[in-house]
């Protein structure tokens, strides 16, 4: 279709296709096929065809549904949050930091609460880095202290202000409950509880189930979702922390 407005795409351009997956509290039978099948038609796919059915256990069902929507997509109406920072190559980073500075400047990462999942953190702060950028260790005028996994929030606060950090990354991948919004928001007003005002650290929060429009609701100071790659969270700790003062203290 032209101009703003678009649909699907399956097999044909604009015939409206799409593929949903859902699991359902049934054993893999009949019935159950018929319920995936009854689902998919209120959510709005005529004709519904089953295409995947597979038992999870005794007593529910994988299903991946395929099938044609009348929905259209105004373009012009999808709002983002845009980028307010120019992206810096590595070098354009450290003397960003190194100038003003006249220090390494420091940032603290972990996962925090139950969330065991270190492969976010370890993709932005990790010299081997992530999608052909290296991490955070490889910048020169960056010192990095990773906790790890598992970081209760008031062990995060202490260590971030043992070490004067500069900003705390905080990577949730763990999200059932909404536990990244729960964790997230308990550590950022740990920060402002622990800190006299205007001397907590910067708080950024990322991970695949993140709102990047959300950093208000979180108390935190920027908010980043999925395929983030280490050279734009660098380029966003130049723009919102340089200039700073040589001796940041909380």
């Amino acid at each position: 279709m032209s101009g703003a407005i678009v649909r699907p795409y399956g097999d044909t351009t604009g015939d409206g296709m799409v593929q949903v997956s859902f699991t359902l509290p049934l054993p893999h039978d009949k019935r159950a096929e018929g319920a995936a099948l009854q689902l998919a038609e209120k959510m709005g796919l005529a004709p519904a065809l089953l295409v995947h059915a597979k038992a999870m256990g005794p007593d529910f069902t994988f299903f991946v549904v395929y099938g044609s929507v009348t929905h259209l997509v105004d373009v012009d109406a999808v709002t983002v949050v845009p980028r307010e920072f120019p992206l810096l190559s590595a070098k354009e980073v450290n003397a960003a930091i190194k100038s003003p500075l006249r220090r390494k400047l420091l940032v603290v990462g972990a996962c925090i609460g139950t969330d065991a999942h270190t492969v976010g953190i370890d993709a932005i702060l990790n010299i081997k880095g992530f999608a052909g950028e290296k991490g955070l260790e490889y910048y020169r005028e960056l010192r990095v202290v990773n906790l790890g996994a598992q970081v209760l929030v008031p062990e995060l606060v202490e260590r971030a202000r043992a070490e004067r950090a500069d900003a705390v990354l905080v990577s949730q991948v763990v999200t059932q409950r909404d536990a990244h919004i729960h964790n997230t928001t308990q550590m950022s007003a740990a920060f402002r509880e622990a800190y006299p005002a205007g001397t907590a650290p910067l708080l950024v929060a990322g991970g695949p189930r993140f709102d990047e429009s959300a950093t208000a609701a979180l108390g935190v100071d920027r908010v980043f979702g999925k395929g983030t790659t280490p050279g734009e969270v660098a380029s966003f700790l130049v723009h919102a922390l340089a200039p700073l003062p040589a001796a940041r203290t909380p």
